[in-house]
């Protein structure tokens, strides 16, 4: 059952648009708070075309403006990008070929806000997109999983994982996860620990089945095991700290017909919570309504803000709709709407209690003013909870 209040909260501003529109159809792949606090970084995307973009760019939040910076070495879509204990943000990955079976990237880059330009760093052993990327408690960098070409017509999961280190710039083999797995969510834990989530496990040309598989890196061991499973199998979902020890996943993209059973043409409104300690889900309240490849984000002490996304991304226009889960109530509040629907978007929380989000698909397929050609928006908006802007 859902809980919800009748009065919506806080309010969205504009912002100047991003420099060049862009689209993010990753889980690591979008927006960066750099350390600095008052800047956010996006990069590479994919444009109205599905082609992988090298665009760069830096939005100042103090004075609220958008700065082209130096473009990535290598267009990148379905990429991950991770800030760095130093500064620097890792961009690995990814591909820059068309959809849907283009080779996958094993080149990373970093980017410094010192020179505000991008260096190549060591390779990964192996080419992946659509993977996850987790910075451990040592400052290294955890990729796991995501998609490389099996065949001109065919891609396949990887259950390979690899951690890059900052000092070095070199990358050395961990462990194997137990299930093969891209377009998954990882979130690290206190302990060391990192969750790994859902995605999907292509199988040569068939449809992508979801999963709801769990695993658990350890840095110490640098083992996986497996923990609970979801409660349903998810992909396009979102998975967002609610404290070190808990993880709230939300939505995810329509079930499909899993078994032979009833086809289900909405995404899912579910919600569940991950409990580190008993290694267990527990159901939280249903989303006021089903979205999948939003973003959700942490919004104070045990809340997430989640914004945007759609039931699916053909023939579809994009949701406005914002909501606030608190864990302590298990309660949702909607929140403003978006002036701009959209769904694979890049979002970032901003210094006083902000999210910014920009860019993303906006409508797709027949919703589209071209059937042929996703709409894609530069238009920036920024929340507030207290109204304020």
């Amino acid at each position: 059952m859902t809980t919800i209040t009748a009065q919506a909260t806080g309010s969205w501003t504009s912002a100047p648009d991003l420099p060049a529109a862009a689209t993010w159809y990753g889980q690591h792949d979008g927006a960066v708070l750099l350390a600095a606090g008052n800047a956010v970084l996006v990069a590479g995307g994919a444009d109205s075309t599905s082609a992988a973009v090298n665009h760069s760019a830096v939005h100042d939040a103090t004075a609220g403006t958008w700065l082209a910076v130096g473009a990535l070495n290598t267009p990148r879509r379905l990429h991950t990008l991770t800030l760095l204990t130093d500064g620097k943000v890792l961009a690995t990955g990814g591909t820059s070929g068309p959809a849907p079976n283009a080779p996958a990237l094993a080149t990373t880059e970093l980017y410094d806000p010192a020179t505000r330009a991008w260096t190549a760093s060591g390779s990964m052993a192996g080419p992946r997109a659509g993977h996850s990327a987790a910075l451990l408690s040592d400052g290294k960098v955890l990729v796991a999983g995501g998609t490389t070409v099996r065949s001109a017509q065919t891609t396949k999961a990887l259950r390979t994982a690899e951690v890059y280190d900052p000092a070095t710039g070199t990358w050395s083999a961990a462990g194997d996860m137990t299930e093969a797995r891209t377009g998954h969510t990882a979130v690290p834990l206190s302990g060391g620990a990192v969750l790994v989530c859902g995605g999907t496990a292509p199988v040569g040309t068939a449809a992508e089945p979801a999963l709801a598989f769990c695993e658990l890196y350890d840095t110490t061991t640098k083992k996986w095991t497996p923990t609970g499973s979801l409660r349903a199998a998810r992909s396009h979902h979102q998975a967002t700290p609610l404290s070190g020890t808990k993880v709230l996943i939300t939505g995810g993209a329509a079930p499909g017909a899993p078994g032979g059973g009833p086809f289900d043409p909405f995404s899912q409104r579910t919600a569940e919570v991950y409990d580190l300690a008993s290694g267990t889900w527990q159901a939280a309240a249903d989303m006021p309504s089903g979205r999948a490849l939003h973003r959700a984000l942490p919004f104070g002490q045990g809340k997430v803000l989640v914004v945007g996304g759609a039931a699916d991304d053909k023939d579809e226009a994009g949701y406005r709709s914002t909501v606030l889960y608190d864990s302590a109530t298990d309660t949702w509040t909607a929140a403003a709407g978006l002036a701009t629907g959209r769904w694979a978007f890049a979002a970032a929380p901003l210094p006083g209690g902000k999210v910014l989000v920009t860019g993303g698909t906006t409508r797709s397929g027949t919703a589209a003013a071209d059937p042929a050609v996703p709409e894609l928006t530069v238009r920036t908006e920024i929340f507030a909870a207290g109204g304020a802007s």
